[in-house]
């Protein structure tokens, strides 16, 4: 309508004249505007719930892919499809041990020393740590057991708790670690050591401090023999020299099997627990590259009684994972050479340590012993003559 007919409508209904009918042609184009409107609106409508559908599927779509990633990824991994919990021994435990075990998670890890890469049945195990997650706090505890202490390793023989592992792969040496420190192991991960090569690389090295003793080791003695186990080129891996510096995998291999300074065995135990450290907080903080190089690299070097669900939630979990604490077992303990056993450590006694054990990991003071622990504690004071009296301060 004109600005002049608009005028026209004011004139007449100020003298109380009726406005003119629009015109039919007029009526038309408004009611087609208004169905045009309309028409627009209810497509505008359509498209946007389009497009709506759009992202959803492309969600979904991305969604099952990393699905899909994450389950190929974790098919990488050697899944023990023999392992049987139910071959596992466990202790007959009272219930104030069962209260403090409730909540958390215990898996053995072992790392297996032989030539054959990729075999897990069988092989010294030279690394045994007992990682303890409390599933509310997600604090980590790791206890390393030193390869030569005397324990039950089964059908009442006492020897070196190595031997468990090499002679009954995991049920035999999860069953000891139960059977010796009253525990309810389960589940286990093994590795052998090119796994902890093929890690360090891919998180591009460790800044580690070394000591010219660990260097002089490292260099003369570890780094060849780990050269010659992975067939490498002799000489390949550069020398190290004390002081800080970033190690790759070899050297920080080299690094961990170093026992010959002061602390012996322990003190070896003590590097591994730092190694595996440095590699969880180097691993929060890689990118996806790294990551995705990690898990090619690592998994098929890996053998588990984990399901693929429980290794995928442990992985999803990683970055609220905190060391809490880390130590040796036996606390209380004594070296030395016991006939043909050869060079061994000894609890003093077996019983008192797994009291310790048991505040230190779970929080329960006065633990009660079973009878099975009890029973391993005599024998090895009858076989060592070592009380509690006989505990020296190695200094790990």
């Amino acid at each position: 309508m004109t600005t002049t007919n608009r005028n026209d409508d004011r004139v007449r209904r100020s003298s109380g004249q009726s406005a003119p009918r629009r015109s039919s042609e007029e009526m038309e184009m408004r009611r087609t505007s208004s169905n045009g409107k309309s028409k627009m609106s209810k497509k505008a409508q359509r498209k946007k719930r389009r497009r709506i559908i759009l992202i959803v599927e492309i969600l979904v779509l991305l969604l099952l892919l990393l699905v899909a990633f994450a389950w190929l990824k974790l098919g990488l991994i050697n899944h023990d499809v023999d392992f049987d919990a139910d071959d596992v021994a466990v202790n007959d435990l009272d219930e104030a041990s069962l209260e403090a075990l409730k909540g958390y998670k215990n898996i053995a890890l072992f790392g297996v020393d032989n030539r054959t890469m990729g075999n897990y049945d069988t092989g010294n195990s030279d690394t045994i740590i007992i990682c303890s997650i409390n599933q509310d706090t997600k604090d980590v505890t790791l206890t390393s057991v030193y390869r030569d202490t005397l324990l039950d390793v089964g059908d009442g023989k006492i020897t070196k708790c190595n031997y468990a592992y090499n002679h009954g792969g995991p049920e035999q040496a999860i069953s000891m670690l139960n059977r010796n420190l009253d525990l309810n192991i389960k589940d286990y991960v093994s590795v052998d050591f090119k796994a902890l090569v093929d890690v360090v690389n891919d998180l591009d090295g460790l800044e580690m401090t070394i000591t010219d003793e660990e260097a002089m080791y490292m260099n003369q003695a570890y780094i060849p023999y780990i050269e010659e186990s992975l067939k490498m080129k002799s000489g390949s891996t550069p020398a190290v020299s004390g002081g800080t510096q970033t190690l790759n995998g070899v050297q920080v291999l080299a690094y961990c099997r170093v026992r010959y300074t002061a602390g012996d065995d322990y003190h070896r135990a003590s590097r591994q627990r730092e190694v595996i450290g440095l590699i969880v907080d180097k691993a929060k903080k890689a990118n996806p590259i790294q990551l995705n190089n990690i898990i090619n690299d690592v998994f098929p070097e890996i053998s588990t009684s984990l399901s693929t669900t429980e290794v995928l939630g442990y992985a999803k979990d990683l970055t609220n994972y905190n060391l809490a604490s880390q130590g040796g077992f036996p606390y209380d303990k004594y070296a030395d050479t016991f006939g043909d056993l050869g060079s061994c450590v000894a609890p003093c006694t077996l019983e008192s340590n797994v009291a310790k054990f048991y505040e230190q990991t779970f929080g329960e003071a006065g633990h009660q012993a079973s009878d099975t622990v009890s029973s391993i504690s005599n024998q090895v004071v009858n076989l060592t003559g070592c009380t509690e009296a006989s505990a020296l301060d190695y200094g790990y």
